[in-house]
């Protein structure tokens, strides 16, 4: 009889903690809304506040920066304080950043309104991503690597979207998108401070807060190639925020707000789409598969700028997307195979602590280089590094060993 009552509290405790699964998706999507958001207004901000393209480069860098300090203090604190408290913390501070875009005519202003929402999405990207797999129903397998890894990209494409046709169409076009997104993020404290916690507090907060990058030793054999794949495809989003409104403007010789939105949400929607496609296949395979598409996508985008073709654009971004969605979440499944309730927060931080240094690194060197080098040469660089990345992933990828594989999160 008493094994029959725990079965039952555990059965009824998994359904509790599954209800958190919607408010966390619910709240990452967000998180990233507001990140996307700010993207087709960048060519406003170049015609009417005469921002440089260095200058939008730099508000990537200080986004991804602020990301990534963020999360090596802070990647580990939600398996202290706990999901809830953390994930409402980043909600509250992707709200300020909001807020302080309402009033941007100074490049310092949209420096530290991105520097803010960096901090948010840091944390959010630790806290939110744990409780999605904490809370993620065990059927199907591929569910926790893909909602936790594709979230983001989907609500990077929401926001550049919505945002712009909402400058392009809608009423004061600087500042609506960013109070609908307030809407959504408060909606999203709500559900979330309703929502069950999945990781209890535990003592050594401030030893958490302490830097350390750290992966389980079963998932250290899978990161430098996991890396490779991160460090790329993130890389490619920063140039799609930081350069792209600009060549779109420049040489595929449109200005619409509209098209900027739905050219960075070709990149970064199909990765959602890809992703359970990559689930079909062991994580080495699709890694490989997913790399391989990118690089395609990337070529087929360099040729289109030169070409000065929209269309060939859009279609290469297209495939790049779906290809990042089918390596990114290989990497993501294969380190999370036989992770516990304490191992995903670290995990998730040492990944979007390699997905934002890819970046930022790169964004930084490209913002540098605009004063001598054209856009497209720019573009031309990211092409290569599109290359780097591709060869040893082809060459090197590996499976968690059978015995892990075996295991679920």
């Amino acid at each position: 009889m008493q094994q029959l009552i725990r079965a039952t509290d555990r059965a009824h405790s998994g359904r509790s903690l599954r209800t958190a699964f919607i408010p966390a998706v619910v709240a990452l999507t967000a998180a990233y809304v507001a990140v996307g958001s700010t993207i087709p207004l960048f060519n406003i901000y170049r015609a009417q506040d005469g921002f440089t393209n260095a200058d939008i480069a730099l508000t990537v860098v200080a986004y991804s920066g602020a990301t990534l300090g963020t999360l090596l203090v802070l990647g580990r604190l939600s398996g202290h304080l706990g999901r809830r408290p953390t994930s409402i913390a980043s909600l509250l501070m992707l709200v300020v950043g909001c807020v302080l875009l309402l009033n941007v005519h100074q490049i310092g202003i949209l420096i530290a309104a991105r520097l803010l929402m960096g901090i948010g999405a840091g944390l959010a990207s630790s806290s939110l991503t744990s409780f999605i797999v904490d809370s993620a129903p065990t059927r199907p397998t591929w569910l926790a690597s893909v909602a936790s890894s594709q979230t983001v990209m989907i609500g990077l494409a929401i926001g550049a979207v919505t945002s712009g046709a909402l400058v392009q169409f809608g009423p004061w076009p600087r500042d609506l998108i960013f109070l609908i997104v307030v809407g959504l993020l408060m909606l999203s404290i709500s559900l979330i401070a309703v929502s069950p916690e999945t990781a209890p507090r535990m003592p050594g907060v401030w030893q958490s807060l302490r830097p350390r990058i750290s992966v389980p030793a079963r998932a250290r054999m899978l990161l430098p190639i996991g890396s490779a794949v991160l460090l790329a495809t993130w890389a490619a989003g920063a140039f799609y925020q930081a350069f792209v409104p600009a060549l779109v403007e420049d040489q595929l010789h449109t200005s619409s707000p509209m098209i900027v939105g739905l050219v960075f949400a070709a990149y970064m929607g199909p990765s959602a789409l890809g992703a359970p496609l990559g689930g079909r296949f062991m994580p080495a395979a699709a890694q490989r598969v997913g790399m391989i598409a990118f690089l395609c996508g990337m070529v087929g985008m360099i040729t289109a700028i030169t070409a000065s073709t929209l269309v060939l654009f859009i279609a290469a971004t297209i495939v790049a997307g779906a290809g990042q969605g089918i390596a990114i979440s290989a990497a993501t499944r294969g380190l999370l195979h036989g992770s516990t309730v304490s191992d995903r927060a670290p995990i998730f931080a040492v990944v979007y602590l390699v997905s934002y240094a890819g970046a930022t690194i790169p964004a930084l060197i490209a913002g540098e280089l605009t004063h001598t080098f054209s856009l497209p040469q720019i573009a031309l660089g990211y092409g290569v590094l599109a290359l780097v990345a591709t060869v040893p992933t082809i060459i090197a990828s590996r499976n968690p060993s059978p015995k892990q594989y075996a295991k679920r999160p």
